[in-house]
């Protein structure tokens, strides 16, 4: 488990990330998913010992790294946003000496590495030198570093950047093996690679936590919408007798059939019922009443309008 604890940092005056806390459990696979800009990056920075936060705390499998930075890491792997590496050495031997720097065993190093290098498709690459590369090919070798040692957690910066469609996909192949073993966090500004492999979304807004739920539980929603005819006074006395409306967002009228949204504090269904009742006896025309269906990137755009509240 990687515990995030009302983690602060800033540079100067200016605060990059701000009293942000959250809890990741074995075998999940979540996005960290926001704007460039929005703090991604830093957190995945403090999360590996890279930085230190200005306040609070960051603890991998109960071990503080602040206090056990070498122990907390040994347990990551981590993929930096433009992983570097030195150019001037082969795709093998970098990954070898990568390999001592999480101090794997000698007698465990070819097979780990060959391990690596078939996860990642690097075959062909392995004996060039990384000068010679392709970005997407060097995003792979960042990608074999960060999975050769087997590590429990693996920290991934934006890990499909510079790779093509085709790599795009395996690389998503490979995400959701590592999820099989250890626990992913990717960080992406790009919807569909959340859409595509994760289980839960963390969205990042100016530092701060906008949202954080599992994908499954994104469609559901506390706002009903629903279309009435008559006029827009009525129907905002209708909803205020129902007696469960908190907010009413007027969506669009078409002469006098107007469609509202509104946030209820009771189940869409106990709140569906008092609202139709309330609507009809106030002697409006009850055209259509749901719930409102969400995707990801509707939650995305309504949370970087300011129009969707913060949860956990």
């Amino acid at each position: 488990m990687i515990a995030v604890e009302r983690v602060t940092r800033r540079y100067g005056d200016f605060t990059a990330v701000d009293d942000v806390s959250f809890t990741i459990q074995r075998g999940e696979i979540v996005g960290l998913l926001g704007h460039n800009g929005a703090g991604k990056t830093t957190i995945m920075k403090m999360m590996t010992g890279f930085l230190e936060p200005s306040a609070g705390r960051i603890s991998v499998d109960e071990a503080d790294i602040a206090k056990n930075r070498r122990l907390a890491q040994a347990k990551i792997g981590y993929l930096p946003e433009n992983c570097p590496a030195y150019p001037e050495m082969t795709v093998a031997d970098f990954l070898d000496y990568s390999a001592a720097l999480h101090d794997v065993p000698v007698g465990q190093r070819a097979q780990m590495l060959r391990q690596a290098i078939n996860d990642t498709d690097l075959e062909e690459k392995a004996d060039q030198p990384i000068s010679t590369l392709s970005r997407g090919y060097r995003q792979r070798v960042g990608v074999a570093q960060a999975i050769l040692h087997r590590p429990q957690f693996f920290i991934l910066d934006e890990p499909t950047n510079g790779l093509d469609p085709s790599q795009i996909t395996q690389m998503r192949g490979l995400v959701r093996r590592l999820a099989e073993s250890a626990t992913v966090i990717l960080s992406t500004h790009i919807l569909q690679e959340v859409q595509a492999v994760c289980d839960r979304v963390i969205i990042i807004r100016s530092g701060r936590i906008a949202l954080d739920s599992r994908l499954a539980d994104i469609p559901l929603s506390n706002r009903l919408v629903v279309a009435v005819g008559g006029s827009s006074e009525a129907a905002g006395s209708a909803f205020s007798a129902a007696g469960c409306v908190d907010a009413v967002d007027h969506l669009d009228s078409a002469g006098d059939r107007h469609r509202f949204a509104l946030r209820v504090s009771r189940s869409v269904d106990d709140a569906g019922s008092a609202i139709a009742a309330a609507v009809i006896g106030g002697g409006l025309r009850l055209f259509a009443l749901h719930p409102e269906q969400r995707d990801l990137e509707a939650v995305f755009a309504r949370i970087n309008d300011g129009r969707e509240a913060a949860n956990g």
